[in-house]
């Protein structure tokens, strides 16, 4: 479990770490906790983490914390967001940014521990990740951040989460075996494959994906195409 505390008074982001450090220890939790003094810097680190769990002040020089999770969740829409805060006042929009509590200071170490009881069940099981190789170096990327992935040139452009594309040297047969065995991914045409977790629509010919881009299905995959969305989206309860 990732866990990042976002706050710019140092004695409140190392009390909530203490804190957190005695009552995850006593549960046996494998974690690992990152601090941050402001919301850019935070954001700027979530590119690189896929963080679990955002503990989040609300009140902070610079952008404050809502203003913070509006743009953390245009990249991350998993993450369990606690807001820490000394007033309920900006309750509504946080309920639009999906927070799952507030946690409002001075708080108990008590109080604490009943919030992390809440939180452990809501923690997915371990995302499968997929290994490629990037300027010479292995790389994990964890199936869920992969939007869609194209095959031209000898080269597989990964389109991710993360506001970044990465360019892997492999043929596009071994790039998709492990993501074929996964019911998110369907292959759209002979170099295309795409992630159904960020599929917006399918108008029949063509899917409509979250980050905006637009890919084409071959004229005999179309009906398959139709079929796999549907079939996903009964599985997540979209109907």
């Amino acid at each position: 479990m990732l866990i990042a505390i976002v706050d710019d008074i140092a004695e409140e982001r190392i009390l909530l770490r203490t804190r957190l450090e005695n009552i995850l220890d006593q549960k046996n939790v494998e974690f690992h906790c990152y601090e941050y003094e402001n919301g850019e810097a935070f954001l700027k680190a979530s590119k690189e983490h896929d963080f679990t769990v955002l503990f989040l002040d609300i009140y902070m020089n610079g952008a404050n914390g809502i203003e913070i999770a509006r743009e953390f969740r245009n990249t991350n829409k998993d993450c369990l967001l606690i807001f820490t805060t000394t007033s309920l006042d900006h309750a509504l929009e946080g309920f639009k940014v999906r927070a799952m509590h507030y946690l409002v200071k001075p708080y108990t170490e008590e109080e604490l521990s009943s919030l992390i009881d809440e939180i452990l069940p809501r923690i997915p099981a371990s995302e499968k990740k997929l290994t490629v190789k990037v300027n010479g170096s292995d790389l994990q990327i964890p199936f869920k951040t992969i939007i869609h992935a194209d095959h031209f040139s000898h080269m597989i452009h990964i389109h991710t989460t993360k506001e970044k594309e990465l360019v892997i040297r492999q043929s596009f047969g071994t790039f998709t075996a492990p993501l074929k065995e996964d019911s998110r991914f369907f292959i759209c045409n002979r170099g295309t494959i795409i992630n159904m977790e960020h599929a917006v629509d399918f108008d029949g010919t063509m899917f409509l994906l979250d980050d905006g881009s637009k890919i084409v299905v071959s004229r005999e995959l179309c009906k398959p195409a139709r079929q796999h969305f549907m079939d996903y989206l009964f599985q997540k309860g979209g109907f």
